[in-house]
Protein backbone atom coordinates (compact mmCIF):
# COMPACT_ATOMS: atom_id res chain seq x y z
CA UNK A 1 0.00 0.00 0.00
CA UNK A 2 1.34 3.41 -1.00
CA UNK A 3 1.33 6.18 1.55
CA UNK A 4 0.28 9.65 0.53
CA UNK A 5 2.78 12.28 1.51
CA UNK A 6 1.49 15.75 2.14
CA UNK A 7 3.80 18.73 1.80
CA UNK A 8 4.94 20.24 5.08
CA UNK A 9 3.37 23.59 5.89
CA UNK A 10 6.09 26.16 5.43
CA UNK A 11 4.57 29.41 6.65
CA UNK A 12 6.84 32.14 7.96
CA UNK A 13 6.24 33.86 11.28
CA UNK A 14 7.65 37.35 11.69
CA UNK A 15 7.27 40.12 14.23
CA UNK A 16 7.70 43.87 14.31
CA UNK A 17 7.49 46.47 17.05
CA UNK A 18 6.82 50.18 17.27
CA UNK A 19 6.96 51.00 20.94
CA UNK A 20 6.79 54.62 22.07
CA UNK A 21 8.27 53.98 25.51
CA UNK A 22 10.25 51.40 27.42
CA UNK A 23 7.27 50.27 29.50
CA UNK A 24 6.48 47.22 27.34
CA UNK A 25 9.99 46.56 25.98
CA UNK A 26 10.93 43.71 28.33
CA UNK A 27 7.55 42.04 27.83
CA UNK A 28 7.81 42.29 24.04
CA UNK A 29 11.37 40.90 24.19
CA UNK A 30 10.05 37.86 26.07
CA UNK A 31 7.02 37.45 23.80
CA UNK A 32 9.15 37.64 20.64
CA UNK A 33 11.52 35.05 22.09
CA UNK A 34 8.55 32.75 22.76
CA UNK A 35 6.96 33.21 19.34
CA UNK A 36 10.21 32.24 17.61
CA UNK A 37 9.57 28.77 19.09
CA UNK A 38 5.96 28.54 17.86
CA UNK A 39 7.00 26.93 14.57
CA UNK A 40 8.84 24.21 16.47
CA UNK A 41 5.62 23.33 18.30
CA UNK A 42 3.40 23.24 15.23
CA UNK A 43 4.12 24.04 11.57
CA UNK A 44 2.44 27.17 10.24
CA UNK A 45 -0.02 26.70 7.39
CA UNK A 46 0.73 30.15 5.98
CA UNK A 47 2.65 33.36 6.57
CA UNK A 48 1.79 35.32 9.70
CA UNK A 49 3.07 38.62 11.08
CA UNK A 50 2.73 39.78 14.68
CA UNK A 51 3.06 43.53 15.31
CA UNK A 52 3.49 45.07 18.75
CA UNK A 53 2.84 48.77 19.22
CA UNK A 54 1.77 51.51 21.56
CA UNK A 55 -0.50 54.49 20.99
CA UNK A 56 0.25 57.87 22.56
CA UNK A 57 -1.68 58.55 25.80
CA UNK A 58 -2.65 54.85 26.01
CA UNK A 59 -0.78 52.55 28.40
CA UNK A 60 -1.89 49.35 26.67
CA UNK A 61 0.17 47.02 24.53
CA UNK A 62 -1.53 46.66 21.15
CA UNK A 63 -0.96 43.50 19.14
CA UNK A 64 -1.94 42.92 15.52
CA UNK A 65 -1.76 39.46 13.97
CA UNK A 66 -1.91 39.41 10.18
CA UNK A 67 -2.62 36.24 8.20
CA UNK A 68 -2.58 35.98 4.40
CA UNK A 69 -5.88 34.06 4.53
CA UNK A 70 -9.05 34.60 6.54
CA UNK A 71 -8.95 32.72 9.86
CA UNK A 72 -11.54 31.62 12.35
CA UNK A 73 -12.27 34.06 15.14
CA UNK A 74 -10.50 33.73 18.47
CA UNK A 75 -12.17 35.01 21.62
CA UNK A 76 -10.84 38.39 22.73
CA UNK A 77 -9.47 39.39 19.32
CA UNK A 78 -11.17 42.09 17.21
CA UNK A 79 -11.42 41.76 13.46
CA UNK A 80 -10.53 40.62 11.00
CA UNK A 81 -9.98 43.67 8.86
CA UNK A 82 -9.07 43.10 5.23
CA UNK A 83 -5.88 44.94 4.22
CA UNK A 84 -3.50 44.69 1.25
CA UNK A 85 -1.20 42.58 3.49
CA UNK A 86 -3.90 40.14 4.53
CA UNK A 87 -6.44 39.82 7.32
CA UNK A 88 -5.61 41.66 10.56
CA UNK A 89 -6.92 40.92 14.02
CA UNK A 90 -6.14 43.10 17.03
CA UNK A 91 -6.07 42.83 20.78
CA UNK A 92 -4.84 45.04 23.60
CA UNK A 93 -3.22 43.99 26.85
CA UNK A 94 -2.78 45.79 30.14
CA UNK A 95 -1.99 44.03 33.40
CA UNK A 96 -1.84 40.33 32.59
CA UNK A 97 1.32 38.25 32.73
CA UNK A 98 3.66 37.96 29.78
CA UNK A 99 3.03 34.20 29.78
CA UNK A 100 -0.70 34.77 29.30
CA UNK A 101 -0.04 37.27 26.50
CA UNK A 102 2.10 34.63 24.76
CA UNK A 103 -0.79 32.13 25.02
CA UNK A 104 -3.26 34.62 23.54
CA UNK A 105 -0.89 35.46 20.68
CA UNK A 106 -0.25 31.74 20.04
CA UNK A 107 -4.01 31.11 19.84
CA UNK A 108 -4.35 33.79 17.17
CA UNK A 109 -1.22 32.78 15.23
CA UNK A 110 -2.56 29.22 14.97
CA UNK A 111 -6.20 30.15 14.31
CA UNK A 112 -7.63 27.81 11.71
CA UNK A 113 -8.30 28.99 8.19
CA UNK A 114 -11.90 29.61 7.16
Amino acid sequence: MKSIQRPEPTGRLTSTRKLLSASWAADVDAIETAIRCFKDEHPLAGDCEVAFFEIAADEKLHVNVTHRHMTKGVRGWAGPASTPDGFVTNRTFTTISTTRIVRHVRDMVFAGHV
